[in-house]
């Protein structure tokens, strides 16, 4: 009777390594369309499957790696879009006089979402996430987090566009606002950290 115990309980378990491999080459095929891989989570990096996972990825532009390990994430550009403005890009990094000033306005009440154009190169950048806190006379006001995924490396630029927000309404909501957007990967790398300033208007 024991021994059949031990039977069974081998023969219901879904974590061999052969289910395990078959799981990772599944969910390659699944996710690796667009180039990124924002619900994929890699094995651990000692994995073969995530050895064979990474040539798949990297072999058409293997030529350009160089023996670079870390992946380098460079952003090209920030837009704005909203039902009021409609839709504004402004290239990276900012100017001196950029970053001083108002980046864009927005009337209260909106809806308005960022707009990333980036690349990757050299590696793949894993769950990369972003968090824009925003401020108010020196007191913090506002912070959202949110994930971008998982991105290969390619010469085109990703372009990604980040949830959905509402600024707030209200006299005592309208005036200008100093907020920093930072991206960092899950090995605490941050790729970018931009601060910049905004207002929020009166609707007519």
């Amino acid at each position: 009777m024991a021994d059949g115990k031990r039977e069974e309980a081998g023969s219901s378990s879904i974590f061999g390594e052969e289910h395990k491999e078959n799981n990772v080459e599944e969910e390659v095929d699944e996710f690796a369309i667009d180039g990124s891989f924002a619900k994929f989570v890699p094995p651990p990096l000692d994995d073969e499957s995530l050895r064979r996972w990474k040539e798949k990825l990297l072999g058409c532009v293997e030529r350009d790696i160089n023996g670079q390990v870390e992946p380098e994430v460079t952003f090209h550009s920030i837009g704005i879009i909203s039902n009021d403005l409609g839709e504004n890009n402004t290239p990276l990094p900012l100017d001196e006089s950029q970053a001083s000033n108002v980046l864009f306005s927005l009337k209260e009440g909106s809806q308005y979402r960022f707009k990333l154009a980036f690349t990757v190169k050299y590696n793949i950048v894993s769950g990369l996430t972003y968090s824009n806190t925003v401020w108010r006379a020196g007191i913090q006001v506002d912070q959202s987090e949110g994930m971008l995924g998982t991105f290969a490396p390619q010469q085109q630029p990703y372009v990604h566009l980040l949830d959905e927000e509402i600024t707030p309404s209200g006299a005592l909501a309208r005036g200008v606002y100093s907020a920093k957007l930072r991206f960092v990967d899950d090995d605490k790398k941050c790729h970018m950290e931009l601060s910049y300033t905004f207002e929020i208007t009166k609707r007519s």
